[in-house]
């Protein structure tokens, strides 16, 4: 009896496990982003990695983050923008040819979701 609970409980444990990982958007390092831009054009992905440079006010502006294979930047409207320096894991879709506060930048990550 105790077997049949116990494999029960696991395979409840496995399938709530598979629903919860279904809904994250996949982490992609952001040399591959790079790479083919266009690829992940308005797709929702992750990247992590530390913020090597910042500039924004009220709630909005751009940071920069570097993964080690990668810079990118990142447009945060919302969410606040982190200090130079922090680790962080940002959800967003990816965006081409954007420009903020007179400055432009190439392929951007919009965030849809708060850091990590």
């Amino acid at each position: 009896m105790l077997t049949i609970r116990a494999r029960l409980a696991s395979v409840l444990l496995v399938a709530v496990g598979s629903l919860l990982l279904a809904g994250c958007p996949p982490r992609e390092s952001i040399a591959k982003v790079n790479l083919d831009p266009g690829r992940y054009a308005g797709k929702e992905i992750s990247i992590a990695g530390q913020v090597t440079d910042s500039f924004g006010g009220l709630g909005r502006g751009v940071f920069q983050v570097d993964d080690g294979t990668g810079k990118m930047w990142v447009l945060s409207t919302g969410y606040g923008v982190p200090g130079t320096g922090a680790k962080v894991a940002v959800v967003g879709r990816v965006e081409q040819g954007f420009s903020f506060a007179g400055r432009n930048f190439g392929t951007i990550l919009r965030q849809t979701e708060q850091r990590h």
